[in-house]
């Protein structure tokens, strides 16, 4: 017979008392805690679900005076009732699985996604229900924060609580936005299909789906292959789900996406597109917000928007004839932007010509095509004169092989000795290569870094004097680029959004202050200015001089492979007056041995010119300030103790090169095409150059 130790019991009666206590305490607690959470819950005030959506998010322009609303369609409500099942079974499937199993918040349904998002290293997953993206997008700031998502926690369970799941997937598919000016279901089955909601098929069904995560990037009409896959997702997603069955997949997955109904006219329902794209672009890339957030918002955004620049741009690019001619099939494109170099505000900017669809493709912002020669007074001559050369100092414009690389001038005529102000102001090709070489490529990486244009290795070649980048620039990068010439040697970054405040007023986002960068020394940008001035008014620029008014500038080309160098894939101009930069793209969206330029650099320059003095009527005239001497040779930029990292470092030493001087042309050169080395010839470094890159199609 077992003895009972009497020591262990009390032991263990004190233990029991104590997990009983704990458990007790638990219990009091959540019951407390769930009090409180129902208190919360019961306080939100989710009234606005009965009044219709979107809110317009309002655009100000730089004078605070409403520019123009983000307010598309109405949306067309549809009843439950009416909606396809295989419609809802799509949204359910890729957007909240167990939409129809919780209460407004997924449990299980986040896990999944922290523990996805975990594994990957990054957000993949995200756990919003159709609910809580129901109250963020009707209820809450766009604020990327904790509070925030516990107020679409709040709101989601009290959404639940007074609506249905039937009256709740209604006024989610009534108010989210399928892109292309649609909001709602039914706008979206007629912008997309030319029919109701009630007749989507399966395959419609899982494409509208499929667009929810990202209008802009899953649209069909622009966006077709992304479109298909996407669609393609939602189908197995349904299939996988118990949804459909396996023939009904595969028979949807192989319907062709055959588009109806007419696109929206956003046109008419919000003024200036190409800018409002700007800044949704810029909400995203600055401030982290979705394009959803700021199309649904309700937001205030304060722009940098001259409404009179802005208007006079757009009527420039409505005139046919300050254009070249353009192929019967296909129109020369062009983007152009004006910015304030003294703040960086962007104070209008054009996307394209023809129609200016809603996000459509902005060449302002969204081009990446090689630069030509307006690289050249950022990647050679800026820091040259940072090393201490002068606009007198001499070069030598004679047939020269780096390693395979032969670089040419326009029209393959050659000039001697001649000095860098007049290697500039005609455009010459072969000192400006030259000069690269003599500071070193790494001299003139850094200056394009300092200037705001983004390189990789690739570009660490001598082509780098001509433009001759991998993957390109956009006007903005220019404008930005040489606006710090324009500012005596600050560069501002160039902005659209000045604060972004929420319907209530609260602030969540603004541009910062006193952000300038302090790219290159006072002396040295003012001593650009007025060699560039020059190029204006006797160099290749001519076409661009506004008259008795100020202008500095630099003329661009890139030539067109296959045409024996007089066609031209990218025509540019940039040029600037004290208090507005202008950059001005030029040519074909696709070029082929068909589209391409027959014009000289004084295409761009043209249009510059045209835009530039519609801009700018009314504004005073004002004067550079007067270019001192430059350090002397070989001495670095004085040193005021500001931004370290800005410094140009230290590069070659130059020798005078002796050779025969030879008198300035009477007439400069006609454009200034770079000639890009041959594919596989080493560079600088033993680097190859690149082929020419031809850019996005």
């Amino acid at each position: 017979m077992k003895t009972v130790n009497k020591e262990k019991a009390p032991k263990r009666m004190r233990w029991t008392k104590a997990i009983v206590i704990v458990v007790l305490a638990g219990a009091l607690f959540a019951a407390a805690g769930w009090a409180v959470f129902g208190m919360l819950v019961a306080k939100q005030d989710i009234s606005l679900l009965e009044k219709p959506l979107p809110a317009p998010t309002i655009i100000y322009d730089m004078d605070g005076k409403e520019a123009t609303r983000i307010t598309q369609n109405t949306p067309e409500p549809a009843s439950y009732d009416s909606l396809p099942k295989q419609l809802v079974d799509a949204v359910v499937a890729v957007e909240d699985k167990r939409f129809f199993e919780h209460g407004g918040t997924d449990a299980w349904g986040i896990g999944r996604a922290m523990a996805t998002n975990l594994l990957s290293g990054k957000t993949v997953q995200g756990g919003s229900t159709i609910t809580q993206q129901l109250a963020k997008n009707v209820f809450l700031s766009q604020e990327r924060t904790w509070t925030r998502k516990w107020k679409e926690v709040l709101l989601a369970q009290k959404i639940e609580q007074q609506y249905d799941k039937r009256q709740i997937m209604t006024m989610y598919l009534n108010q989210i936005y399928f892109g292309e000016g649609a909001w709602g279901i039914e706008r979206a089955a007629a912008v997309y299909f030319g029919k109701k909601a009630e007749r989507l098929t399966l395959s419609e069904s899982a494409l509208l789906a499929g667009i929810i995560k990202a209008p802009s990037a899953l649209s069909p009409r622009k966006h077709l292959t992304a479109a298909k896959e996407r669609r393609g997702v939602v189908l197995q997603l349904m299939r996988d789900q118990g949804m459909i069955s396996a023939d009904e997949y595969a028979s949807a997955n192989r319907a062709p996406i055959v588009l109806g109904g007419s696109e929206p006219n956003a046109k008419e329902a919000m003024k200036y597109p190409y800018y409002v794209d700007a800044i949704i672009r810029e909400a995203a890339a600055k401030y982290g917000l979705t394009e959803n957030e700021v199309l649904h918002g309700g937001l205030r955004i304060y722009a940098a928007l001259d409404t009179d620049m802005q208007q006079a741009a757009e009527r420039v690019y409505a005139q046919a004839d300050v254009f070249p001619s353009s192929a019967s099939d296909q129109l020369i494109q062009s983007g152009a932007v004006l910015v304030d170099p003294r703040d960086g505000g962007i104070r209008a900017l054009v996307g394209g010509r023809g129609d200016q669809p809603f996000r459509g493709f902005n060449r302002a912002v969204q081009l990446k095509r090689q630069p030509g020669s307006t690289m050249k007074p950022i990647s050679v001559y800026a820091p040259a004169f940072e090393r201490g050369y002068g606009p007198d100092d001499k070069l030598l414009d004679e047939p020269v092989d780096f390693g395979g690389y032969r670089p040419q001038n326009a029209g393959g005529g050659y000039h001697g000795e001649v000095s860098i102000h007049d290697a500039i102001v005609n455009s010459y090709n072969i000192p400006a290569v030259r000069l690269l070489n003599d500071i070193g490529i790494d001299a003139g990486m850094d200056s394009s870094a300092r200037f705001g244009i983004a390189l990789t290795d690739a570009d660490r070649t001598l082509s780098l004097a001509l433009g001759g980048l991998q993957e390109g620039v956009s006007p903005l990068d220019m404008a930005e680029a040489f606006g710090a010439f324009a500012n005596d040697g600050t560069r501002m970054p160039a902005h659209a959004i000045s604060r972004i405040e929420s319907a209530d007023g609260e602030l969540l986002a603004e541009a910062p202050k006193n952000a300038g960068i302090r790219t290159t020394d006072p002396a040295v940008a003012r001593t650009m200015t007025s060699v560039l001035e020059d190029v204006v008014r006797d160099g290749t620029g001519e076409a661009a001089a506004l008259g008795d008014r100020p202008l500095a500038g630099k003329t661009g080309t890139t030539q067109m492979p296959g045409t024996g160098g007089e066609g031209i894939k990218d025509n540019w101009f940039v040029g600037y007056t004290p208090q507005l930069v202008g950059a001005v793209w030029l040519g074909y969206d696709h070029t082929d041995a068909s589209h391409y330029l027959t014009t000289t650099s004084k295409a761009a320059a043209a249009v510059f010119r045209a835009l530039m003095g519609e801009a700018l009527e009314g504004e005073p005239v004002l004067d550079f300030p007067n270019a001192p001497g430059i350090p002397a040779k070989h001495e670095r930029p004085p040193d005021d103790g500001k931004n370290e990292e800005s410094k140009p470092p230290p590069g070659k030493n130059h020798d005078d090169k002796p050779g025969k001087h030879h008198d300035k042309p009477d007439r400069p050169p006609a454009d200034d095409k770079p000639h890009h080395p041959p594919a596989g010839g080493p560079g600088k470094h033993g680097k190859p150059h690149p082929q020419e890159h031809h850019g996005p199609a």
